[in-house]
């Protein structure tokens, strides 16, 4: 890198920030740019938390539709509608040196208006369009879309020049199913922020009974804590019924399940399970308070389900030192590596198994826990990976000037 000062714009096509996900990998990526010098500007969705740390510029809302739900939605077209004018609109009063688009739908719109503005574009890839589709149950690879809708990701993947992958498993998936040029991917697994999230000190550690209290957990019982999204491919259907089986071996053992949507259909379910008693819902956690909440588990879980997303989740546990069990999938694997404790996938009596043999076993949590934190600090630490981001972007650049001596360029005013 030659030291300049690079400015970023950023496309997030969702209603950031909202605490959980690919949010979670967009934050810590624009705070990492930030503290290394870079200016970064995210263009996203009307709805979303606003962060005092971060330029962030929003779209007009759609009067239909005020509040935007987890997942896909068929009014996600209108909203990436309304966020293409607002990338344009600020393209044409400002100027960046780069174009970062994150998810497909960004990806899209950074190709047609960075071509426009002369402007190279980096694709960050999480996972794939259709597959997380189908995994929220709004396609079915027998309809009548999948095929379009598929064509229209293959060309995505190819059109763009480089790519960012949130995991190896990522690449391969781009690779193999896509038929993409290895030469264009640059893998950078989601990192966490090992500082904060970092394991308790002594003093938390005393405190750590009276906080539990407050929310209703013992002090000194065994609790299970799980921190993302509630939804069916996310497990917290079969995490509810692994709960139903330890409660019948163990009735001491509680789960803090926090997170959102669908509160009150798994409390239900919960009910349903008889094991609404041992099952503590918090609801939405901010991404601030984190570390408070995760550090009352003595177990975390990642029940994911899905095989081509990210699970970003998995990062914080480590860095905290949880002990950790997850279905065996290959994101799993390659976060967790040899410390990760996995259940078959699928299975919530393999999964009820795998926690109690390690809620069984002090030792083992202390061992799997100081080796987990270990690798987090080692190879997932976001200070890290910033510099391999403007790695990219300076490929990206020195690629663009290569291949057009006179890119078009969309007339514009610096406010800088």
């Amino acid at each position: 890198m030659d030291g300049r000062t690079l400015r970023v714009l950023m496309i997030a096509p969702t209603s950031f920030f909202a605490d959980y996900g690919c949010h979670v990998r967009i934050l810590e990526e624009a705070r990492a740019l930030q503290r290394l010098g870079h200016r970064v500007t995210i263009v996203t969705y009307r709805n979303g938390r606003d962060l005092p740390d971060l330029d962030i510029r929003r779209t007009l809302p759609i009067p239909w539709r005020r509040h935007y739900e987890v997942g896909s939605s068929r009014h996600k077209i209108a909203f990436d509608a309304l966020l293409g004018a607002k990338t344009l609109q600020i393209l044409l009063r400002e100027r960046f040196d780069v174009i970062h688009a994150h998810l497909h739908e960004g990806a899209l719109i950074g190709l047609v208006l960075g071509r426009m503005a002369g402007l190279p574009v980096v694709f960050d890839f999480q996972g794939s369009l259709t597959e997380e589709m189908i995994d929220h149950r709004f396609l079915r690879r027998d309809g009548l879309f999948y095929r379009p809708l598929r064509k229209l990701e293959t060309w995505i993947d190819h059109s763009v020049p480089l790519i960012l992958t949130s995991s190896t498993n990522a690449e391969r998936i781009l690779i193999e199913e896509f038929g993409c040029d290895p030469a264009r991917i640059r893998p950078l697994p989601d990192c966490v922020d090992t500082m904060t999230f970092a394991p308790p000190t002594e003093a938390e550690r005393a405190q750590r009974g009276a906080q539990r209290q407050r929310l209703g957990l013992p002090a000194d019982a065994p609790v299970i804590v799980y921190l993302g999204l509630l939804a069916p491919y996310q497990g917290t259907d079969l995490l509810l019924q692994a709960m139903q089986q330890l409660c019948r071996r163990r009735p001491d053992i509680y789960l803090l399940l926090m997170g959102f949507p669908g509160l009150e259909m798994y409390r239900g379910m919960a009910e349903q399970l008889g094991v609404a008693d041992r099952v503590i819902f918090t609801g939405r956690i901010p991404y601030e308070q984190a570390p408070t909440y995760l550090k009352l588990g003595d177990v975390a879980v990642a029940p994911k389900l899905s095989l081509t997303e990210g699970a970003g989740k998995l990062l914080n546990y480590m860095a905290l030192g949880l002990p950790t069990v997850a279905f065996d999938t290959p994101v799993a694997r390659e976060y967790l590596g040899a410390w990760g404790v996995y259940a078959e996938r699928g299975s919530a009596e393999s999964l009820a198994d795998k926690l109690a043999s390690l809620l069984e076993d002090g030792e083992m949590r202390r061992h799997l826990g100081k080796q987990l934190r270990q690798r987090a600090a080692e190879q997932y630490d976001w200070n890290h990976a910033a510099h391999q981001v403007v790695d990219v972007y300076m490929q990206a650049l020195g690629g663009y000037r290569r291949s057009t001596t006179s890119p078009p360029q969309i007339q514009s005013v610096d406010q800088s």
